[in-house]
């Protein structure tokens, strides 16, 4: 009997062994860079404590489990999980933080930080800092309705600010928010990538409709081109799966190359046919932009100087990859009012005070459905042609992030609503949001 209770508690030794370096192990790098990345963006972008961080931002799963270590004299977060796979994130003026390599490898000095635009304190928002005292008390009370009371925890929004005919209507910030708090976007960026093309477009650097065609392309992915990119069918294999080890996962938390793990994967489907949401074929956009440089470093510069330089959205920080690729797919942090300055672009049709951004017809076809789509997505935008929000206009176009981050345009009624928070659509009621300023505004 008691070699066989032996024998049992062997297997049984033996499972848990397997199980750990099978399914748990592997994984470890991806959890504890998340955490370090988490905790050093957020801390030294957005200057919060390391406690509300680990208890908001961090508690998810296992991640919650990361020991994490902040050195204010280097600017990094060093992260374990079980004391195990320690990663190192570090934090570069104007760039954000960037996970040192599975090697140890150290991310390469730029020449300089960014530049940044300065804002007139006599002209009003969105053009200049002077604050215009335009609140509807209609519309910040259904403004109102998307946060939680005191004590509670169940709609997490942090922040929503409303834009109508231009000027701020509707806004609100969680205790520990206000309006110079910059909040991560994740899959917003996206939408920024869309801009930056659009930018190249005008600028006639780029034919969308040519094909990409990288020197690494030898056999029939010669034949994507930038739309089915930006459209996300280009047919290319990918797994977007973060409660696993995935495409997606390795992507952000393990390669130093962001750009070239779409670019190498094969063709799956027949080009333009077959829609497929890719963080992968976001940055492999990042990455193909890239090559249009000369340099890194005026890379780098473009999106501040073309773009947020324009709109004077000087909160914004695009973070890289560890070779200089900006992580288009999910790592930008700005206010929400920057935010809403980004939607009003598009609201705008791609003019901002004057000057045309995006040439004239981009910001249709952005809000284009793509083939596949089911009316669900444009061109690195999300749509709501396909009815996904019942109560609000079909008109409606946004750009869409983790756990909630949203920038809704409504074209139809001059409206943009830009909602930060933990918890995203349907289990936040984005719909009952969104519809309820519409009715407000309508009447």
């Amino acid at each position: 009997m008691k070699k066989l209770i032996r024998y049992f508690l062997l297997v049984v030794l033996a499972a848990i062994i397997w199980a750990f370096f099978a399914l748990f192990y592997p994984r470890t790098p991806i959890i504890s860079g998340f955490a370090a990345h988490s905790v050093c963006s957020c801390h030294f972008i957005a200057h919060r404590n390391q406690a509300d961080i680990e208890r908001n931002d961090n508690d998810i799963d296992i991640i919650s489990q990361a020991k994490n270590v902040i050195d204010e004299k280097e600017q990094s977060v060093t992260s374990t999980i079980f004391g195990l796979r320690k990663r190192k994130a570090i934090y570069r003026k104007g760039y954000g933080c960037v996970l040192i390599g599975l090697d140890g490898t150290v991310p390469a000095d730029f020449d300089h930080v960014p530049p940044r635009a300065s804002l007139s304190d006599s002209l009003p928002w969105p053009y200049g800092k002077k604050e215009v005292a335009a609140i509807r008390p209609d519309v910040q009370e259904i403004v109102r309705q998307a946060f939680d009371k005191p004590g509670e925890n169940i709609q997490k929004t942090r922040a929503v600010v409303v834009v109508h005919r231009g000027q701020i209507v509707g806004e609100q910030y969680a205790p520990g928010f206000d309006k110079e708090t910059p909040l991560l976007g994740w899959s917003m960026t996206k939408s920024i990538v869309n801009a930056l093309y659009g930018i190249q477009v005008m600028r006639g650097k780029i034919d969308i409709h040519q094909p990409v065609n990288p020197p690494e392309w030898t056999d029939n992915r010669k034949a994507i081109t930038y739309n089915n990119l930006l459209q996300m069918n280009s047919g290319l294999e990918w797994t977007e799966d973060y409660a696993s080890i995935s495409d997606a996962t390795k992507m952000l938390f393990e390669a130093s190359d962001v750009s070239g793990v779409q670019l190498n994967k094969p063709l799956e489907f027949p080009i333009g046919e077959h829609w497929e949401y890719s963080s992968g074929t976001t940055n492999l956009l990042s990455g193909l932009l890239r090559r249009q440089f000369a340099t890194t470093q005026s890379y780098l510069d473009f999106p501040h100087e073309a773009l947020f330089g324009k709109l004077g959205m000087n909160s914004m920080v695009l973070e890289t990859d560890l070779v200089g690729n900006y992580i288009g797919s999910s790592y930008s942090f700005a206010t929400p009012r920057d935010w809403a300055k980004f939607g009003l672009l598009y609201l705008q049709d791609g003019v901002w005070n004057g000057e045309r951004i995006l040439p004239e017809g981009w910001v249709r076809y952005t809000a284009t459905p793509a083939q596949g789509s089911e009316g669900d997505y444009g061109a690195q935008f999300w749509l709501n042609a396909g009815g996904e929000y019942p109560k609000s206009p079909k008109d409606m176009f946004y750009c869409d992030g983790y756990q909630g981050q949203y920038v809704y345009i409504l074209p139809s009624q001059d409206l943009v609503i830009v909602r930060m928070g933990l918890l995203g659509y349907p289990d936040f009621a984005a719909d009952d949001l969104v519809s309820g300023v519409v009715d407000a505004i309508g009447e």
